[in-house]
């Protein structure tokens, strides 16, 4: 008995021995992170008669960091996203899509298999003996602080693309051309790739301009023309060609950003949403948006006090653009609108026609104040407050394909309402971070009427959090 003990325990650290040789040969950098997060939500129905929703949600990282050689090296990210206790509305019919176990903590037997890779790429650096790296794989992109591009901050999971990625650095110069597969339809129903959807940009950025960064972007997004019936395709095709600027940086102690896009292409014809438009007519896609801020910190003053001023319009259709088979509703792409629009999430579907998650292609305006302080060493406080306006007036006539029958909102109005957000951050150590936020979301009988079934009542919204990186 003595014996084998011995023997297994010399196997275990001849195995420990040889897998801490093998990562100091490879040189591998191993990191992770732990992020908990409890809510208190009520923007589902803006109704105060009904409970709000509570929940917690956790979300656990392992990466591993590979450097094989000079020239290559790879990237690895597993993740796993749960609710506490999720005992899944299918649970009677079937296993969770996500992976959670059905039971919660009345399953006997754990079978959660939620774990999966969020991220998987390899980069070789100087492909081709050119100055380009090229990083290839499952991986997130995020260009000029989230607005185009991003991985949304917020959602548990986050977002990542399917991409292969070229980069280029010279000095105050940086370019990055990328392919994205974001869609692809199952090659035995689609051997023609009709409905397939892709996406590619070219992106620059220098350093150095009006004290500060000038970015130019091209994006391209092809969605296929769907279903093909005797050669000829049943939908149109839905591209978006984005081009715009974005300079941001700081001028005699002001922080500032202005940026411009505007998009144009084919937008697929529908009978609801953004127009009624006539199935099968070519549709036209001309929309832009704009953004502007200024802001100013107080370093020297107690509490370090800082103030932002900011304004974006992203343009919407009306009917008269429907008649005309145009559609200028903007579309913001793969952006981080957590990061823009609100911290409640009521706008993150501007240029899809959604009156769920939108604005039923009306388009949206955004004025926001926002102050920051720091009351105590290690905490930071912000308080921002939005009005929130359609591009396009609503008419108290149906409009845009949404039923807006009712002489509750006056013809031709476009406010949607105001959203209080205060933020409380700690700085618990360099590893640990705590955070605490309150929003608040007053609604109007516009918004009211582009959302069916919210309530006649404001919306709140509590949430704690921890974040800990290793």
């Amino acid at each position: 008995m003595k014996k084998n003990f011995l023997t297994a325990g010399a196997i275990l650290v001849a195995a420990t021995l040889m897998v801490t040789t093998l990562a100091q040969a490879s040189d591998v950098t191993l990191g992770g992170e732990f992020w908990t997060r409890y809510e208190l939500l009520e923007r589902n129905d803006f109704n105060n008669a009904t409970e709000a929703d509570t929940y917690i949600q956790s979300r656990v990282r392992l990466n591993a960091n590979v450097n094989v050689n000079d020239s290559t090296s790879a990237f690895i990210q597993l993740q796993s996203n749960r609710t506490w206790g999720d005992a899944f509305e299918g649970a009677a019919t079937g296993a969770d899509p996500a992976g959670n176990a059905a039971g919660g903590s009345f399953d006997a037997n754990d079978l959660d298999a939620s774990v999966g890779v969020h991220q998987a790429y390899f980069t070789l650096k100087n492909l081709a003996t050119l100055p380009i790296d090229a990083k290839v794989g499952r991986q997130e992109i995020i260009l000029d602080a989230h607005r185009l591009y991003g991985n949304t901050l917020w959602t548990m999971g986050a977002q990542s693309h399917d991409a292969i990625r070229l980069d280029h650095k010279h000095d105050n110069l940086s370019v990055s051309y990328a392919f994205i597969q974001g869609s692809e339809e199952r090659r035995a129903n689609d051997n023609q790739d009709n409905d397939d959807i892709t996406n590619q940009f070219l992106y620059g950025n220098y350093a150095g301009i009006l004290g500060g960064k000038l970015s130019v972007i091209y994006s391209y997004l092809d969605d296929g023309c769907g279903s093909v019936v005797g050669g000829i395709c049943t939908n149109l095709e839905d591209s978006i060609h984005t081009i715009g600027f974005r300079q941001a940086g700081q001028l005699y102690g002001i922080d500032y950003r202005g940026e411009y896009y505007h998009q144009s292409g084919e937008a697929t014809a529908t009978g609801a949403g953004a127009g009624a438009y006539t199935a099968g007519n070519r549709i036209d896609r001309d929309a832009y948006m704009y953004g502007v801020r200024v802001g100013k910190a107080f370093n020297n003053i107690n509490m370090k006090p800082a103030l932002t001023l900011w304004y974006d319009y992203l343009s919407g259709t009306t009917d008269a653009d429907a008649g005309n088979n145009e559609y200028k509703s903007f579309n913001t792409l793969f952006d981080t609108g957590h990061k823009f629009y609100g911290l409640q999430d009521l706008f993150l579907g501007i240029g899809s026609n959604s009156a769920a998650s939108g604005t039923a292609g009306f388009g949206l305006q955004d004025a926001a104040v926002k102050i920051k302080v720091s009351p105590l060493p290690g905490w930071t406080v912000k308080a921002d407050y939005h009005w929130f306006f359609t591009a396009e007036r609503v008419k108290g006539s149906p409009q845009n394909g949404i039923p807006l029958a009712g002489s509750a909102a006056p013809d031709n109005d476009s406010n949607l309402g105001n959203e209080l957000d205060i933020t409380a951050i700690h700085k618990y150590n360099a590893n640990t971070k705590l955070m605490l936020g309150f929003s608040n979301y007053s609604t109007t009988d516009t918004f009211r009427r582009l959302r069916t079934g919210v309530g006649p009542s404001e919306a709140n919204w509590f949430y704690t959090q921890v974040h800990i990186g290793f």
